[in-house]
C-alpha cells in the first residue's frame, strides 16, 4: 500500500548505480559520507538494516477505536516526563515544619515537609503548578484510556488466541496503574489524600489474623506513622513505573508481532492484514497523535484545576474534609465499602469486620474474573485456532451482555463511592442513595445483561433482513393486484460480505448419555458444565442464524418471502 518500489542491483559489482562513493561512480571522488560510514559501522555490528527492512514495512490495520491504546501509551509517556520534573522539587518527608510560604491563609500552621514542598511546587516553582496538574490529569486519562481500551478488546474478542498473554499484560498494567495512582495521590499529605490513606489503612486492618501486622509494617507503627510518604515515594516513582514500563514494552512487542486485529471486510482474512505500513504512514500518524494528546492534556492542566492542596489544607487524623472523594478509578472499591452493612463477628475475643473485609476482598475477585475470562471462553468453546478478525459486539450477545453488566456494576458502585456528593448536589437522602446502590448492586447488572442481550439479537435480526431483502428506499409501489409494497435496494457486495463473514460457533455437545449397548456413559462434571455454558453462549437462544447464500439466491429468484 505504500506505493514504493525497491530496486537492487547485482551485489558485489562495482560501478552499479544506486550507492554513491563506490569505485567507478561519479559523486564524491569515491568517498562515502560520514553519516553513511557510521550507518555501515552500526549495521555491521547490530544488524540494524536487516532488522529495519523486515519490520519497518509491517502493515497495521487502521480503525478509530485503536486510538484508545495509543492514548494510554502517550499519557504514560507524559506521566514519566512530568513526574521526572516533579521529583526534582518534591521532598517525601513527614517531618513537621511551620509553613512560612506565600499562601497567607496557611502561614504559621504545622504541616509536613511533603505538604510544604507540594505547595512550593504549586506556588513558587516556575511552571510547577502546570506540570503538576498535567501529571494528575495524565494519570486520570491513562487509567480511563486503559479501561476503554480493554473494553474495546473485550467486546471485539481481541483477547482470543494468540493474544491471551497480552490481555494479562494489559490487566496487570491496569491494576498497577490503580496502585500507582493511590500512592501518588497520597504523596502531597493533604487532607483529601490523607483521608484516602486512612481508608486504605482501615481496609488492611480488616484482614483476619494478619491485618494488624500488615498495617504496622506498612505504616511503621500506629496510623499515620512517620514513614508512609517516604515509603510510598520510591514505590510510586521507581518500583511500579519500572514494572509498568517493562510491561508496556512487552505489550508493544506482542502487538507488533501479532498486529492489531482487524474488522471483517472484503479482502480481510485470518491470514492477511489490510492497512498501512508502519513506516512512514503509521509512525507519522502516531507522532502527530502524541502531540495532540500532549496538547489536550496541557490545556486541561492549564484551565481545569485539580487537587488544589492549598485550599484543602494539610492532613490531620482527627479531621475529614467534606465531600472527600478518591480519584474515579478508586470509586469502585470505595463504593463497595460505603454501601456494605456494618456487619461484625466476634470470635474468641477477636472482631472480624465483615462490613469492610467482604468488599475489600470482593474487588480483587471481580478483577480476577476479568483476567481469566479469555481462558474460560476458550475452554467453553474448545476453540484452539488463532483469531485475527475482530467480532462485531452484536454477533456475540452473551459476551457483550457480560461486558455491559460489568460496566453497569462499576457505575452503580461509583455512585455509592460518591453518595455524599450525590446527596448534596441533587438534594437527596444519603440513606436512600445507599439503599438504591445496595439493591442495584444485584439487580442492575442482571437487567443490563438481559437488555443488552435482547438488543444484540434485535440487531442480528436486522442484519439478516438487510442481507435478504436489502435496504429500505422509502419508495412505495403498487402491484397489479392492488397491494402496496416498499421497494428495497439490494446491498452492495462489500456490505453483504461484512454482514455475513462472521462465524457462528456451535455449542459443545456431550453426546448421548447411553451408548448403543445401553451402557450409561460416565460424563465428567466438567464436561456437563462446559456443555451448559456453551449452550448458553452459542445455543439457539443466543444467536440468530445468519443469512446463507442459498436463502439470498432464493429471495433474488422470487422463491421466498420478499418485499
Amino acid at each position: 500500500m505504500s506505493g514504493s518500489i525497491e530496486r537492487t542491483g547485482p551485489s558485489g559489482q562495482a560501478g552499479q548505480p544506486g550507492r554513491p562513493g563506490q569505485p567507478g561512480q561519479p559523486g564524491r571522488a569515491g568517498r562515502s559520507g560520514r553519516g553513511e560510514r557510521v550507518a555501515d559501522w552500526a549495521d555491521g555490528r547490530l544488524g540494524i538494516h536487516t532488522l529495519a527492512k523486515s519490520n519497518m514495512r509491517k502493515v497495521f490495520p487502521d480503525h478509530w477505536s485503536f486510538m484508545f491504546g495509543e492514548i494510554c501509551l502517550y499519557s504514560f509517556l507524559i506521566l514519566i516526563l512530568t513526574g521526572t520534573y516533579l521529583t526534582l522539587f518534591f521532598e517525601p518527608s513527614m517531618a513537621e515544619v511551620t509553613y512560612d510560604g506565600p499562601y497567607v491563609p496557611l502561614k504559621g500552621l504545622q504541616v509536613s515537609r511533603a505538604f510544604e514542598s507540594t505547595l512550593e511546587i504549586s506556588l513558587e516553582v516556575r511552571g510547577g503548578l502546570l506540570i503538576r496538574q498535567i501529571h494528575h490529569w495524565s494519570a486520570l486519562v491513562f487509567v480511563a484510556g486503559m479501561m476503554v481500551h480493554m473494553m474495546r478488546v473485550f467486546f471485539t474478542g481481541a483477547f482470543r488466541k494468540p493474544r491471551e498473554i497480552n490481555w494479562l499484560f494489559g490487566w496487570t498494567l491496569l491494576m498497577l496503574a490503580i496502585i500507582t495512582g493511590l500512592t501518588g495521590y497520597s504523596l502531597p499529605d493533604d487532607l483529601l489524600s490523607g483521608t484516602g490513606v486512612r481508608f486504605a489503612h482501615g481496609a488492611i486492618l480488616s484482614i483476619p489474623v494478619v491485618g494488624t501486622y500488615l498495617a504496622f509494617f506498612l505504616f511503621g507503627g500506629e496510623f499515620p506513622g512517620e514513614d508512609i510518604v517516604a515509603r510510598f515515594y520510591p514505590i510510586h516513582i521507581l518500583l511500579l513505573p519500572g514494572i509498568m514500563l517493562g510491561l508496556v514494552v512487552a505489550h508493544l512487542i506482542l502487538v507488533f508481532y501479532h498486529k492489531h486485529t482487524q474488522f471483517g471486510g472484503p479482502g480481510k482474512t485470518e491470514k492477511n492484514v489490510v492497512g498501512a505500513p508502519f513506516l512512514p504512514v503509521y509512525i507519522a500518524k502516531a507522532g502527530g497523535f502524541f502531540f495532540l494528546v500532549f496538547g489536550v492534556l496541557a490545556i486541561m492542566g492549564a484551565v481545569a484545576s485539580i487537587n488544589p492542596v492549598w485550599a484543602i489544607g494539610p492532613y490531620r487524623p482527627d479531621t475529614v474534609s467534606t465531600g472527600a472523594q478518591p480519584d474515579w478509578y478508586l470509586g469502585f472499591s470505595e463504593g463497595l465499602i460505603r454501601v456494605m452493612p456494618a456487619w461484625e463477628i466476634n470470635i474468641w475475643g477477636h472482631t472480624l469486620a465483615l462490613g469492610v473485609f467482604i468488599p475489600f476482598a470482593l474487588f480483587p475477585l471481580i478483577m480476577m474474573a476479568i483476567a481469566v475470562y479469555p481462558f474460560v471462553e476458550a475452554w467453553v468453546t474448545g476453540d484452539k485456532r488463532e483469531h485475527h478478525i475482530a467480532d462485531r459486539p452484536r454477533n456475540t450477545p452473551v459476551r457483550t451482555g457480560f461486558g455491559v453488566a460489568w460496566l453497569t456494576l462499576y457505575f452503580v458502585l461509583l455512585i455509592g463511592g460518591g453518595n455524599d456528593v450525590v446527596a448534596t448536589h441533587f438534594h437527596l437522602s444519603i440513606n436512600a442513595i445507599t439503599w438504591f446502590v445496595r439493591i442495584a448492586f444485584f439487580v442492575a447488572p442482571v437487567l443490563a445483561f438481559v437488555i443488552t442481550h435482547r438488543i444484540c439479537l434485535g440487531l442480528q435480526h436486522r442484519d439478516r433482513e438487510k442481507v435478504l431483502h436489502g435496504r429500505e428506499t422509502g419508495t412505495i409501489k403498487r402491484l397489479p393486484h392492488g397491494e402496496y409494497v416498499e421497494i428495497h435496494e439490494p446491498l452492495p457486495q462489500e456490505e453483504l460480505y461484512r454482514l455475513t463473514a462472521h462465524e457462528q460457533p456451535q455449542p459443545y455437545e456431550i453426546g448421548p448419555l447411553v451408548d448403543a449397548n445401553g451402557v450409561v456413559r460416565k460424563v465428567p462434571r466438567s464436561a456437563r458444565v462446559r456443555s451448559r455454558l456453551s449452550r448458553a453462549m452459542y445455543g439457539p437462544k443466543a444467536q440468530v442464524p445468519k443469512a446463507t447464500a442459498e436463502e439470498y439466491l432464493a429471495i433474488q429468484r422470487g422463491e421466498g418471502d420478499h418485499h
